[in-house]
């Protein structure tokens, strides 16, 4: 099942790119984020890719409107996919968009790809093989990483549409120095905290579970052994995640910083 995902998530990020090349036209949807015509065509490759993959298996996309949560509460097991993940990237045209494809089983990722179209980086991870990284035509490198300990000093990811001048100083206050920012788009963020590149993703403002979910999978199964800790819980009430410290192997109740 694995391989089928990386070749949807493939056809999906192929399609993005004929968008790419040329002017984009954004629509703007109820919550003043934008939409655009490449969104959408990744949305319909990838659902109908699903449903004959994995018949049966419920399936919520960004674009697909979301099941009430009396329907949702009985799913053990969905598919979540956000098919255009860094829509502003998008339209800047700087490359940090991704195709994020996730299988949920009782409220957490066991299966997560992440392709990142312009660049043609492809990460994946299952719960039963660990998380990998397959660079164009490369082979694929197996991503271990280390959790951080705090205190001490550490490499942060900071969005490169969000940015917020206070998160160091917050995080200083719980003994994390931060010595370096990395900046990125999309779900890459999770990703390069897989690889080893950054050392913690805060994340102090709001995300939807499609935006993490596949990303949160490589980032769970990239540990040299077994399991890293994730804040993230997913099919709740609202799809909304709090806000997260992800990197750590404890909990840190980044509400109260």
């Amino acid at each position: 099942m694995l391989n089928q995902v990386i070749k949807t998530a493939e056809e999906a990020g192929k399609k993005i790119l004929e968008f790419y090349q040329t002017d984009v036209e954004i629509i703007t949807k109820d919550d003043d984020s934008p939409l655009t015509k490449a969104d959408l065509a990744a949305h319909h490759i990838i659902v109908d890719a699903l449903k004959e993959i994995d018949p049966g298996t419920p399936i919520i996309s960004e674009e697909s409107g979301i099941p009430d949560f009396r329907e949702r509460k009985e799913w053990n097991r969905f598919w979540l996919v956000d098919p255009l993940d860094g829509t502003k990237e998008f339209i800047k045209k700087n490359g940090e968009f991704t195709v994020n494809i996730a299988l949920l089983e009782d409220g957490k990722p066991i299966l997560g790809v992440v392709y990142v179209p312009a660049k043609d980086v492809m990460y994946y991870a299952e719960q039963s093989i660990g998380a990998f990284k397959k660079e164009a035509d490369k082979e694929a490198e197996k991503l271990e990483s280390d959790s951080f300990e705090k205190p001490g000093e550490a490499r942060i990811v900071v969005s490169r549409s969000h940015g917020d001048d206070q998160t160091a100083k917050k995080l200083s206050g719980i003994g994390i120095e931060v010595t370096e920012e990395v900046p990125s788009g999309s779900s890459i963020k999770f990703c390069l905290v897989a690889e080893g590149k950054a050392d913690l993703y805060p994340r102090l403002g709001p995300t939807m579970e499609w935006d993490t979910a596949a990303a949160d999978a490589i980032y769970r199964y990239s540990s040299k052994n077994g399991e890293k800790y994730s804040p993230l819980v997913y099919n709740k009430e609202s799809l909304k995640n709090p806000y997260f410290l992800l990197g750590l192997n404890e909990h840190v109740d980044v509400e109260s910083l």
